[in-house]
Parts: structure tokens; sequence; C-alpha cells
């Protein structure tokens, strides 16, 4: 556990080191603010001891004199520390901004399948609450902590020449507050580091639901979805309080302390003062000072259980970053080049987990510029074999090649972009309809947009908006029905340079003359082109050159759509079945 805690503290520290010069002219302005901050309780003192009580004179000239002084070095402390205010806000504005920056990177640097295990509101969580609760450390926490550190160092000093009898009496408070802290602080830190696992786990329930809303309100699970969201609210809520409970209890303890030892000093001050050891102004001095010392002391037993708070934060963040990233191309791996589109796949056996495979000694052999049609029911592996051909997972046995290149031994990146890919849950980003289209192309002119538009049977729809290609697309399409969405991801996998295309259910949302249109325009489109399309509605593939019937893992049967049919198996029940 100390480990882990000096390890996040450590990593946290390198990101301020980035900023040393910095940093260090935050030190010498919180030097400065705190010196001049810590001058007026002597001066103060000074100005006591012009005021002589027993003979009623009263040096007006001196105590003016030592008060204009006061003023003046408090001025001086104020503007020093709204420098230093401002320069950390600056420091920790570049932190957060380099924070999100390296999870995001870390986040596309991560495989398919970390997505699929992790939900999605508790890393948004990470990047935005982490953030932000580590952001807040830095900017006021950490200004604190240095000048509270700066501030006792002093004020112990000054003590320490005024009186050294009396800074005894430290010797027994400061270590009563030092152990009363490390007790509770060791019990709030697991509560916190709790805390923010479950506001990721209400993000991740509340994500859930926002984006279910249709569905939900279509199977009255309004009352249903009340009591697990209050359920989840709760865990949070009492999460929140007990952290923030137990954190609480540090500032009143350790008050309780400074206030003892105010109490202890004002008795043995008095004392001292009757035998003639210390002046008035002495005492007062001391008793400034002793507020100084204990001050920053009560601050930072207050600032301790947001401190918890943010290295469970911290702890969260980096869990994130140390993920491991998907598997580096091998040293030497290839580029595709001049690809014909030739794809084979030879007795590939996978699982997502080692201990239930869902391929087993898959075979098959796809020409180039051939549409392959893989269906089967729910289940059966089809989505899966799409990703082991992308390369989103790594098979177990067997291999897969495209133009004889083992996929293993070629770049991630080549293959990837030698495939345009349509799937069935549509993703448009907040932009322009030509933007969106024209997403996998840079080069992409309006011509290009239109016609492909056109063979995807969207431009009709698209003209009849107010601004035509320049609508813009909010909140990942909501402004359009599903099976425009679909339509338009079709539009933007045709306007790819790919060799190579997979259809994963990609025309479910649209009727089915629509769909045979489609795919009529697809292959004038892509001619010479291997695509691969996985469909349920199996009356739409009957043009495809080569049917792939899979079955718990296994290709059970294969031929064209008449060739299927007449062996009167697997595919001919599923086909029929549609009809009846």
């Amino acid at each position: 556990m100390k480990d882990r805690k000096r390890n996040t503290l450590k990593r946290v520290m390198s990101y301020l080191f980035e900023y040393k010069i910095l940093i260090i002219i935050a030190i010498i302005l919180s030097i400065g603010s705190n010196v001049f901050a810590l001058i007026g309780p002597m001066l103060s003192g000074y100005a006591i001891d012009n005021i002589n009580v027993g003979r009623g004179a009263v040096n007006f000239s001196k105590i003016y004199y030592y008060c204009g002084l006061m003023i003046g070095f408090y001025i001086l402390s104020s503007i020093l520390a709204y420098i230093l205010s401002v320069l950390m806000l600056e420091i920790s504005k570049r932190i957060s901004y380099r924070l999100r920056k390296d999870l995001f990177d870390r986040l596309l640097s991560l495989p398919v399948g970390y997505f699929d295990t992790h939900a999605t509101g508790d890393i948004i969580s990470k990047i935005s609450y982490d953030v932000d609760t580590l952001n807040s450390t830095l900017t006021s926490d950490l200004v604190s902590i240095c000048s509270s550190i700066i501030t006792v160092i002093i004020s112990f000093g000054s003590m320490v020449m005024i009186s050294e009898k009396l800074v005894l009496v430290f010797v027994f408070t400061v270590p009563m507050s030092i152990i009363l802290t490390k007790r509770i602080t060791r019990v709030t830190r697991p509560m916190f580091r709790n805390r923010s696992r479950k506001l990721g786990e209400l993000n991740g329930m509340v994500e859930e639901f926002v984006s279910g809303q249709k569905t939900l309100k279509a199977y009255h699970q309004e009352e249903n979805t009340k009591k697990k969201f209050a359920s989840k609210n709760e865990e949070a809520v009492n999460a929140y309080y007990r952290a923030d409970y137990y954190g609480s209890m540090v500032g009143p303890s350790v008050n309780f302390m400074n206030n003892l030892s105010l109490t202890l000093i004002s008795i043995f001050g008095a004392i001292m003062y009757l035998f003639g050891q210390m002046t008035l102004g002495n005492i007062s001095s001391f008793v400034l000072y002793s507020r100084k010392f204990s001050g920053p002391i009560n601050e930072a037993a207050n600032i301790m259980g947001e401190f918890q708070s943010s290295l469970s934060a911290a702890e969260r963040i980096f869990q994130l970053m140390d993920e491991l990233s998907e598997v580096a191309d091998k040293e030497g791996a290839k580029e595709l080049v001049d690809m014909e589109g030739n794809v084979k796949v030879e007795n590939i056996s996978f699982g997502y987990n080692k201990n239930k495979i869902i391929l087993k000694n898959l075979s098959m052999n796809v020409p180039a510029g051939s549409m392959i049609a893989i269906v089967g029911p729910t289940g059966a592996g089809k989505t899966t074999l799409i990703n082991l051909l992308m390369r989103f997972y790594d098979v177990n046995e067997g291999d897969i090649k495209v133009d004889e290149n083992s996929i293993s031994q070629v770049t991630r990146k080549s293959l990837r972009k030698a495939y345009a890919m349509v799937l069935q849950d549509t993703w448009l980003f907040e932009g322009s309809i030509f933007e969106n289209i024209a997403y996998g192309n840079e080069n992409a002119t309006m011509e290009d947009v239109v016609e492909a538009a056109k063979a995807a049977k969207i431009h009709s729809y698209i003209k009849r908006l107010p601004k035509g290609y320049d609508t813009v697309i909010t909140d990942d399409g909501a402004n359009v029905s599903k099976g425009q969405k679909q339509l338009l991801t079709i539009a933007r996998a045709m306007l790819l340079d790919a060799k190579m295309l997979i259809l994963d259910e990609a025309t479910s949302n649209v009727d089915t003359r629509t769909e045979v249109q489609i795919q009529q325009a697809m292959r004038n489109l892509m001619r010479d082109k291997t695509c691969f399309v996985i469909a349920h509605r199996l009356s739409t593939i009957r043009n495809a050159d080569h049917i792939l019937v899979v079955n718990n893992g296994n290709i059970v049967e294969q031929g064209n759509h008449v060739e299927l049919l007449k062996q009167k198996g697997f595919y001919s029940q599923l086909y029929n079945s549609q009809f009846e």
C-alpha cells in the first residue's frame, strides 16, 4: 500500500517537474510572501513595548513607525500571494491539459477488448472528475502545503529567539496532532478510493440509461430504473458521506490541540512576565507566532481529506495509463501495398476467454473481388470472425493471410486501412454531413462525397435539408433517423480507397427494397474489391458469390445461394424460416 502511494506521488511530481522553472519561481514567491507576513508579529511586539504602562509614557513616533512597516510588509505579502496563486493556476492548467491528453492518447492505443470489458461511464469519470479532483489539489492544496512549511519553519525559529522555554509547550502538542492526523488518514484513504469508484459506477449507469432511453420507455421500465438508480445513487452518496465524515474529524481534532497549546502559552507566558523574564511585546509576538505555527498544521489537517481524495483520483488515472496498449507490430512488420484482396483463413481457433473457444479450426479461402456472405444464428461467431480479420483480436491458433501475407507479420495500420467497414452500430460525430461522409478520406472533394451519397441512396434526403451537405449533425446523429445514419456510414465506407469491405449487419435499419438497391450500387462502386457481408436477412445476400454458413464456431455449409438451397441443409432451414 505504501509503495503504491509513494509511486503515485512520484508520478504526480513528475508532471510538476516538467515545469521546473515555474515551480522555482512559485517557491521564491511563496518564501517572499510568507517572510513578509511573518515580519508583522515581531513588529507588533516592538510597537507594544514602546507603550510604557508603568510610567504612562507612550512613544507614538516609534509606534507609528512599526505600524507603518507592518502595513507595508502585509501589502507586499498580499501582492506576492496573488501572483503566486495566478502562477499556480497556470501550472495546474498545463498539468491538467497534459493529464487529459496522455489519458486520451492512452485510450486510443488500447485494444478493442478493453472497451468491451470496461464501462464507458467509468472511463469518462476518470478523464473528467478524477483529473478535476487532482487539479484542485495542484492549484490550492499544493500552494497551502508549501506556504505551511515555510510558515512553520520561520515561526518556530522566531519563537525560539523570543523564548526557548515556551517552545517546550509544542513538544507535547505537535506530536499529538501528528499522531491524530496519521491515524485518521489511515482510515479515510480507502474510503476516498471507494468514493471515486462508486462515482464511476454511477456515471456508467447514467450513461447506459441515457443511451437506452427509448428502449427504457418502450418497455415501461421507468419505475424499475428509478429504483436501480436510487440504489446506485445511495451507494455513491454513502461513500461520499463516510469519506467526508471521517475526513472532517481531522480538522477539529488538530484544532483542539492547537487551542490547548495557545492556552498553555498564555498561562506560562503570564507567569514568566510576572517574574520579569518576558515583556508584554515578547508575549504578544510569541502568541502571534504560535498561531502562525499551529495554523498551518491545522490547515494541513483540514486539506488532508482533500489530499486523500486527490491521491485516490490519481491512482485511478494512472491505473488507466498503465493499461497495456495494443500489442506492438512485430519487428520488421511490412506494409500492405498494391493489394489484390485475396484472404485466406487457415484452421483458426479463438475465444475471448481461452477456456471458452468460439471458433474452432475454421478455414476459408476468399478470392479477390468476390462477395462473401457470412450467415448463421446469433452467437455463431460471425462478428468474432470480422474482429479477427481486422485484427482487433489475435487468433489463438492458426493463421489469417491477406495476399499470402500473414496478418501477424504486417502492420495493423496498413491492414485496417485495407478495409472499409460499416457496422450495425452506427457512429456519427458532431460536424457537417460532408465531414462525416469524408471522415476516412482527407482528400475527398464535394463531387466524391455526392457520388458516394448517391450510390448509398441518401443524396435526395441530404438535398432536402435546409443546408444540404453543410447541415450539422449533433449528439451522435440525434437529429437523423437510424436508417439515414446507416446510409451515411455506408456512403462514408464507399469513399475509402480500400481493397476490402466489411458490412456487419450494415443494412439492418433500412427496408429490404432499399437494401437491395444499396448492394447493387455498392457492387458497381466497389468492383474488383473483396466484400464480407454479415446478414440475418438472407434474402438480401442471394447474389453473393459465396456464402459461408457458420454454426457453433464452425463452417457447416458453403456455396452460392442456389447450391445451398438444393442441399436442403442448415442454410435452407434458416432461409425458409424467414417466410414461415
